[in-house]
């Protein structure tokens, strides 16, 4: 099997990568990335050389290098993407080009390109937010209600590569995946920038009172999903990927960071709240579970330790990412 794989310098893109080649000798893997700031290709380093992974440095928007990297692809596996809300709302055009502008253009190619499978990975947040009082989850027949530039450019993407299989034909599917946390995430996102400030002896910056809720997902559980789907998934179906069945807000989420570390809520500093916040994300994945026998493998507190013990691990592959501009994106968003 030959699988092309956009955005593999990426946090989810990273995993899935290793995940398929440690579990499918004879498959290879193309893996497409641009190498925005959040794509690393140390992170995939130990298989550079091997003949069953090749990387290319490319624009998603780039149709004549997208179609050389796609001529061989059975499958394509869509992460790339701008993924950071807070950036979304300071600069929306690079997240309209990327998201939706360059989904446009690898759909196009693979209906060129006669691809067996594509599967589009999204997110929870298309589906707008939900109340905190309240019990009610996402499923894939949500209304869709976009509150940040980010989650609207995933809307839109959405909508096409579903347009895409209406009109063309294309075999598409989709996984909208509540937030992961894992190995080799940047530390932009709360859980390693958390834990990556604590190492650093720094204050842990926590939005608003913190109260908001999310759904977290291990990554290593996501990439299983979405084996499931490409061997398993209906065309034209999409999947939400959840790891919680109870919710738990940002503040808590934190907190169990600051014990696993053995540190005191002394290091915690609440900042101004994100523009419109989204209160709650929680997602009802008894869909995937049902019809393709997913679950989570362990709870969030263990791989939460886990994740934890990665990044005292690999303190050479975070340090390099949190220089100067990333240094002075921090002072901009949480120290105004």
């Amino acid at each position: 099997m030959n699988i092309l794989v956009t955005g593999g310098a990426g946090f989810i893109g990273t995993n899935f990568i290793r995940y398929w080649l440690e579990k499918y000798s004879q498959d290879k893997i193309v893996n497409y990335d641009v190498l925005t700031y959040a794509g690393n290709p140390d992170s995939l380093a130990d298989f550079e050389g091997s003949s069953r992974y090749r990387f290319i440095q490319g624009d998603i928007n780039n149709r004549e290098l997208v179609s050389e990297a796609m001529k061989d692809a059975e499958m394509v596996v869509h992460f790339a993407a701008e993924t950071h809300v807070d950036r979304s709302i300071a600069d929306p055009q690079v997240f309209l080009r990327t998201n939706v502008l360059g989904t446009q253009v690898l759909l196009e190619q693979a209906v060129k390109n006669k691809v067996g499978h594509f599967h589009h990975i999204s997110t929870d947040e298309v589906y707008g937010t939900l109340s905190l009082a309240g019990r009610k989850k996402f499923n894939e027949d949500t209304r869709y209600r976009p509150r940040s530039p980010y989650a609207a450019s995933k809307a839109a993407s959405d909508h096409l590569v579903l347009a895409y299989y209406e009109t063309y034909g294309l075999p598409v599917t989709i996984t909208n995946c509540s937030n992961n946390y894992g190995p080799y995430q940047h530390p932009e996102k709360l859980i390693p920038l958390t834990i990556t400030n604590l190492l650093e002896g720094l204050k842990v910056p926590v939005y608003g009172d913190g109260r908001n809720v999310r759904d977290w997902l291990y990554v290593d559980d996501h990439c299983r999903a979405i084996d499931l789907v490409l061997k398993k998934g209906q065309p034209g179906r999409v999947y939400c990927v959840g790891g919680l069945t109870s919710d738990i807000s940002n503040l808590e989420v934190v907190k169990k960071i600051l014990k696993l570390m053995d540190k005191d809520e002394k290091q915690l500093e609440f900042v101004k709240d994100r523009v419109g916040h989204d209160l709650k994300y929680a997602l009802d994945w008894s869909r995937i579970k049902n019809e393709l026998g997913w679950q989570p493998k362990a709870d969030f507190d263990k791989r939460l330790r886990e994740t934890v013990d990665w990044y005292l691990e690999h303190k050479s592959w975070w340090k390099k990412l949190k220089g100067r501009q990333f240094r002075e994106y921090y002072r901009k968003q949480y120290q105004q």
